[in-house]
């Protein structure tokens, strides 16, 4: 059952890719936490990463709905010529930046504004800081993310 609910996710992003007049290979990874990885490479998967990847994300959201009941809730994240890995590792770095910085200051810092994935991306890397703690404000789908200390014991 995993290897064809891969295989039909690999085959809707091919087919995806094909009705957009893109040329690209499609593979689907499982990765350690449980999630898939759909990485796209070709000489058409830089048309994905235009615009600070809007279509990326498009396409990795149209994926995620498309596949939601069958994923059992297994994160599908979708990548093109490594876009998506390289902002995940920027914001990772931010987020560690941020949490030394309420560290030294003490005060709250706020990044963003950010869609859910990459708020995600943010929360789990603070998570793995016990002396501080981050939550999401605001309205609708682009929300900001407070690092704050956590109150001493």
């Amino acid at each position: 059952m995993k290897e064809e609910f891969q295989q039909d996710i690999r085959q809707f992003v091919a087919d995806l890719a094909t009705a957009m007049g893109l040329s690209v290979d499609v593979t689907v990874e499982p990765l350690e936490d449980g999630s898939l990885r759909i990485d796209i490479k070709g000489d058409d998967g830089d048309w994905l990463v235009k615009r600070k990847g809007e279509a990326l994300d498009a396409l990795q959201h149209l994926v995620n709905s498309a596949f939601r009941r069958e994923s059992d809730h297994q994160r599908i994240v979708v990548d093109s010529l490594g876009f998506r890995r390289g902002k995940d590792l920027e914001l990772q770095q931010m987020a560690r930046f941020l949490v030394e910085r309420v560290r030294t200051t003490g005060a709250p810092q706020e990044l963003g504004p950010l869609n859910s994935y990459a708020r995600r991306v943010v929360h789990m890397e603070v998570a793995q800081h016990p002396d501080v703690s981050s939550e999401s404000q605001g309205d609708g789908l682009v929300k900001r993310i407070i690092i704050s200390p956590r109150p001493a014991k």
